[in-house]
């Protein structure tokens, strides 16, 4: 038998592995910056972006991929032999955010700032004309709505004749119509769309196509996107010219040698913790007191505005010392928005960020240890990118979902089915009990009792949260006739629920047995505790009037339907209304299926059934429970015999894996489930 040659070692990745070498310049902002090598993504784009080629990227999320399209364009800008013209542009980096593009713009003039012509441009006094140097030089525009208005970015365009343009798409194609800024095939060089499926989802299409129709068709174009939806493939179509595709995927070995591919870096960990939504709060403190080393910066998401708009101003009393609370949301200003994304990242201390879906991709910010999901994404998609802010650039991260017991286990299920399995959160080891979440609970709710500023916001909070968990995708899973809603107030630290229709005809106290009277609640604001005093007099009085003229005429004040309707029409107008809800349900389904390309009806029709799959298997599993307690009960409490039948329950959830694993195995394709950010 012939010897067995040894295996031949990988060659290193490494800068000067690069097919062209990169510029001294540019190896000694890698080297100050830490970046010792190139990561896969970098590897493979740099190769093929900088040699002239247009590119489409696919990569897990933290991949590098900002670097990856950032070297190849400022590169291109400067490789001519004199500087562009006045009011020229050569490059067009596009972003969905404000914050992602404010990123971009950042790494950008961090990098420039290495190269001596650029940085001594970067120090002139932009309220001042700009003068055109004889040498090539990079000079970034930044262009995001909110801070700034269009006339005032035309006007810093025509002082300072930037070269390189990175922004929100409105505001870009709002600049590019201008005929003062020039971007002809002479000039111009590269464009970048940064978050392609991002910008798509967003509605930014129609200003994409605008962009688009201002540039040059010769030019090199680099598409880099979490997933290839059919609508991202039409852009690539129309927008890039013979495009070499990029896919990076992270595969690891399971037990049994198994390949298995992962659509998050390996150092991130994935968890999950089962817990009732009145300990949610109580776990979260845990995580953050017992997590050794102590996260430098935790993200903690939720699902509305209101929502993190509410926990931000109340957790402050409950979290553990030493941590900081800043909260980021679309209902803030623009530049409060900046202003709160800056101090969170410049942070020294422990921080946390609230947050929404805003901050779920796209977003690099170094340094996150833990990421908790307070709410599970109505979009199931969204879940990966969520997590996906931790365990960034190689750091050890861990990303917790926090889900409520019974139905809701069910979406462990379907994020198995979608190649992002999770795993039971067990360290730290997190031990909740009734009397600290009832702690906890009190302290927040004195803070609602002394302002009624915060039981305003509370009452919001709840309500717009109610309303999210309605809309979720996973509506089989993530059921609101199955949710505990005195728990859920508890959770919240009501003080009372509000009036919905969710509760209505349910056998619930409102008051949750704490007998406050919420009209005594006073503003901490004096002027507007007056003004509500004053209010309340006002409607007291009118209210007396009306109930006395009603008597008058011979009415009873707030007077009922009759109260001896036959119990057979009461029931008839109740199934009236629910088919007419469900008719509506149906007519809102078929327009939604109506808009969707072939793939994603394709797509949304695998997600249902692997939906209507979970809900079967949840459905037998309680059957099984409610048949081994019957056994119990008809077996008077035998301790051996009812033991054979828990065997056997345990053989039924070993069908339920079984099944669960075929799944994995007919839905596993990459395009249809694929889909990361940087």
């Amino acid at each position: 038998m012939a010897p067995v040659q040894p295996r031949a070692k990988k060659t290193p990745r490494t800068w000067d592995s690069l097919n062209q070498s990169l510029p001294s310049w540019i190896l000694d902002y890698l080297q100050t910056s830490g970046f010792e090598q190139p990561t896969p993504v970098q590897k493979s784009t740099l190769d093929l972006f900088r040699g002239n080629k247009d590119v489409v990227v696919e990569a897990v999320t933290g991949s590098g991929k900002t670097l990856a399209y950032l070297i190849p364009v400022v590169e291109k800008l400067l490789r001519g032999d004199e500087a562009a013209k006045r009011h020229h542009v050569q490059g067009i980096i596009i972003a969905p955010t404000r914050e992602l593009a404010q990123q971009i713009y950042n790494v950008c003039v961090s990098l420039i700032k290495f190269h001596p012509q650029s940085a001594e441009q970067l120090q002139h006094d932009r309220d001042e004309k700009r003068t055109i140097t004889s040498e090539p030089v990079v000079y970034p525009q930044l262009l995001v709505g909110g801070t700034t208005k269009a006339a005032e970015d035309l006007s810093a365009f025509l002082r300072l004749s930037p070269n390189l343009l990175i922004g929100t798409p409105g505001r870009l194609a709002e600049l590019l119509a201008s005929p003062y800024v020039k971007a002809p095939a002479s000039t111009f060089e590269v464009l970048v769309m940064d978050e392609a499926d991002r910008l798509l989802d967003l509605g930014f299409s129609q200003e994409l196509n605008r962009i688009l129709g201002y540039l040059p068709k010769q030019r090199r174009t680099g598409l880099f996107s979490a997933s290839l939806s059919d609508a991202v493939e039409r852009l690539v179509t129309v927008g890039l010219l013979y495009p070499h595709r990029i896919t990076v995927r992270v595969r690891n070995l399971k037990d049994g040698g198994e390949i298995q591919e992962r659509k998050t870096p390996m150092s991130l960990q994935m968890s999950y913790l089962i817990t009732p939504a009145s300990q949610k709060i109580p776990a979260l403190c845990q995580i953050l007191e017992k997590l050794n080393p102590r996260p430098a910066r935790s993200i903690v998401f939720f699902s509305t505005c209101f929502a993190v708009k509410y926990f931000a101003k109340v957790l402050h009393s409950v979290l553990p010392e030493g941590f900081s609370v800043v909260s980021l949301h679309g209902k803030l200003e623009p530049q409060v928005r900046e202003k709160n994304f800056e101090r969170f990242v410049n942070s020294t201390s422990p921080s946390i960020l609230l947050t929404t879906d805003i901050a779920a991709r796209g977003l690099d910010i170094p340094q996150v240890d833990l990421v908790v999901q307070h709410d599970p994404p109505t979009d199931t998609k969204v879940f990966i990118h969520r997590c996906g802010r931790a365990g960034r650039a190689g750091r050890r991260g861990l990303a917790v979902v926090l889900l409520q017991p019974g139905r809701e286990e069910g979406y462990l299920q379907l994020l198995e089915v979608r190649q992002t399995p999770c795993t039971p959160l067990e360290r730290p080891e997190i031990v909740l009990s009734e009397e600290k979440a009832k702690e906890i609970s009190t302290k927040v709710r004195k803070q609602a009792i002394t302002d009624r500023e915060v039981y305003q916001l509370a009452q919001r909070a709840f309500v717009s949260w109610a309303r999210s968990y309605i809309e979720h995708q996973a509506s089989s899973i993530f059921r609101i006739s199955d949710l505990d809603w005195v728990d859920l107030a508890h959770g919240y630290g009501l003080v009372e629920l509000p009036k919905m229709p969710e509760i209505k005809g349910k056998n619930i106290d409102r008051s949750l047995g704490l007998g406050i009277d919420v009209e005594a609640i006073p503003f901490k604001d004096k002027l507007r505790e007056e003004k509500r005093l004053e209010e309340l007099e006002k409607w007291k009085k009118e209210k007396a009037a009306r109930v006395a003229s009603q008597q008058e005429n011979g009415e009873r004040a707030g007077q009922k339907r009759k109260t001896n309707e036959a119990w057979s029409e009461k029931q008839d107008a109740e199934e009236l209304k629910v088919a007419r809800r469900e008719k509506k349900r149906k007519r809102k389904e078929a327009e939604r299926a109506s808009k969707m390309t072939e793939r994603e009806r394709e797509e949304h029709m695998k997600l249902e059934d692997m939906i209507e799959l979970v809900r079967k298997q949840n459905e037998e599993k309680a059957r099984q429970e409610a048949e081994e307690r019957r056994k119990e009960r008809v077996l008077g409490g035998d301790g051996k015999t009812f033991g054979a039948f828990g065997k056997g329950g345990g053989s039924g959830g070993g069908v339920m894996t079984k099944k669960k694993m075929v799944v994995g195995e007919e839905d596993s394709d990459e395009e249809e489930f694929g889909g990361f950010d940087d």
